[in-house]
């Protein structure tokens, strides 16, 4: 009797549990998409919830190519890969969209699905820019000024389609220089450009932080930075060996500004102002925070999906599972009577169990993972008729039922478990060789067999074996 305890509050607690889990996903998917937006805004959105993936929710899928011919030699590709995709993840988690897929396809590919963004430029720019960022001596000497007088007079710009400069200006530039465009002005304005020595004695590399500051004068947005403790020493020594020299500040080869030393910066922060906006601002210190990205990379392929299909794929899907839900549940209480009854319990439970795991694990639930749950509740539906015909086997050789029910579940516990494991080896193998959505299907089906198994043998017999305690004369199967 303790054991049969044991057994029905395990089940009790665990279903406590899973509503537990399953209400800030419940909560969060009440809420209007004007709520839902704020709250994302604000960084308040709930971390263990199950999330809606591209094709559910609707967005922009990327996928992107890195430059590998723009490595460093000393750094390993797989290192690179690494380090890309985990600049990228850090880039797009603070920007506040929750659980993006990001996955490495075959050598230098990689995949990003960012669901509930559908303004593609915004999304290659917050994804697509290394970020370098370089802190260059500015040179005015007559020779530098030589060359952009050059420039200013071309009815063409310096550098050709390769991004080299034109011979007529590259044999002007004075030695250990390089010439960089300046970031746009006002709309109209002629371009400019600024002669740098090649010299970089800082980078972001040692950026510890970046936000967005605005001026308490215009309201201009910039871009306060603050550098570790090496690299706040080093801009101090360099600042403070530079005084009256113009320092250009320069993000993936544009500079930005070129104040005046006009002393030695300690405290180890800046400013990085422009003519920013608000959101190239915001996405700019997104980008610096996260880190430079280890080379160039590629967009080659960008797919938008309207949340309009997302909707519509999310009725249909509802309305099909529901459909398939009420037939199945009708048929094993039509077939199997009572079993059938504790055998729609079983299933019940196993969806609730199901949707509480991807809650807790965050997972990103997409239209192949909504097989793989469907396949997965298949298969628990399948174990509990193998228990039921083994119940009937036993009851035609009119065995008492006390007896008939531990005999059934451990002569159907071989079958069970055969083809079970046949379906993990499967899913082991999709999900290891598999790329995004299938990767989502393996997922939702290994966990859903798992909690199938634990449904349909251990629940549906606590419920039997507390059933047994009235000692019952007839099984109703």
């Amino acid at each position: 009797m303790n054991k049969l305890h044991w057994k029905i509050g395990t089940v009790l607690g665990l279903l406590i549990l899973a509503f537990w889990l399953l209400y800030p996903s419940v909560e969060w998917y009440t809420k209007t998409a004007d709520e839902r937006a704020k709250t994302e805004a604000m960084r308040l959105r709930p971390k263990r919830i199950l999330n809606l993936g591209l094709d559910l929710r609707g967005g922009t899928h990327l996928l992107l190519e890195l430059d590998v011919e723009k490595l460093e030699k000393k750094e390993k590709l797989n290192d690179a890969m690494t380090r890309a995709i985990e600049i990228i993840r850090n880039r797009v988690d603070q920007y506040g969209v929750g659980e993006t897929p990001i996955s490495r396809q075959g050598e230098r590919w990689i995949s990003v699905d960012l669901p509930g963004i559908s303004n593609t430029e915004e999304a290659e720019n917050l994804i697509g820019k290394t970020a370098l960022l370089e802190f260059r001596l500015v040179d005015t000497s007559n020779e530098a000024q030589a060359v952009l007088s050059k420039v200013d007079g071309l009815t063409e710009p310096p550098f050709d389609k390769k991004g080299v400069l034109v011979p007529e200006i590259a044999k002007m530039m004075p030695k250990n220089t390089i010439l960089r465009k300046a970031a746009p002005g006002p709309e109209g304005d002629k371009a400019r450009y600024y002669v740098l020595f090649n010299e970089v004695p800082v980078t972001g590399a040692y950026l510890e932080s970046a936000r967005v500051e605005t001026d308490q004068q215009f309201g201009t947005p910039s871009i306060g930075f603050t550098f570790n403790k090496e690299g706040g020493k080093l801009f101090e020594n360099f600042t403070g060996a530079n005084v009256n020299k113009f320092l250009a500040i320069v993000l993936d080869d544009v500079v930005h500004s070129a104040p005046v030393i006009k002393s030695r910066i300690g405290g180890g922060s800046g400013v990085i102002e422009g003519s920013f906006t608000m959101e190239e601002a915001r996405n700019l210190a997104i980008i610096l925070r996260a880190g430079a990205l280890p080379a160039p990379v590629n967009i080659i392929e960008k797919r938008v999906v309207g949340p309009g299909l997302g909707e519509d794929s999310i009725k249909k899907g509802l309305t099909a599972a529901g459909i398939g839900f009420i037939f199945v549940i009708a048929f094993m209480l039509v077939y199997y009577r009572a079993g059938g009854f504790v055998a729609d319990i079983a299933l019940a439970l196993n969806f609730v169990f199901l949707a509480a795991a991807m809650s807790y694990f965050g997972a990103t639930l997409t239209l192949p993972g909504i097989a793989g749950i469907i396949l997965s509740l298949a298969m628990a539906i399948d174990a509990n008729v193998l228990i039921l015909e083994r119940m009937r086997e036993e009851l035609a050789l009119s065995k008492p039922v006390a007896m008939i029910i531990p005999t059934s579940y451990d002569k159907a516990w071989s079958a069970i478990l055969d083809s079970n494991v046949t379906t993990w080896i499967a899913a082991i193998f999709l999900f290891q060789f598999g790329s995004g959505p299938v990767k989502g299907f393996a997922v939702t089906l290994t966990i859903g067999l798992l909690v199938g198994m634990f449904t349909s043998v251990f629940v549906t017999r606590a419920i039997y074996e507390f059933w047994l305690t009235s000692n019952p004369k007839e099984l109703s199967i």
